[in-house]
């Protein structure tokens, strides 16, 4: 896993054909959100959604709300 973290592979992101949706805490310190920001600029079609008061885990910070994001995202792409 540490190899794979280590590899630059943004070269291929421009390449994703699949429904992309990615989902930053809004007060994340270690991903920031203009990371955030390049990836959805470099994925076609992607959407980018920071969520209000969360962390890196967005997805324990914020559960609700990125319950309902992720829920939305996938009713909309199945």
């Amino acid at each position: 896993m540490a190899r794979a973290c280590a590899e630059d592979l943004r070269d291929a992101l421009p390449s994703i054909d699949v429904p992309t949706m990615l989902v930053y805490g809004d007060h994340d310190v270690r991903g920031r959100l203009s990371v955030a920001e390049n990836l959805h600029a470099a994925i076609p079609g992607s959407s980018l959604v920071a969520v209000p008061k969360a962390g890196h885990l967005c997805n324990v910070d914020a559960s609700d709300e990125f319950n309902e994001i992720v829920t939305t995202f996938l009713r909309e792409h199945t």
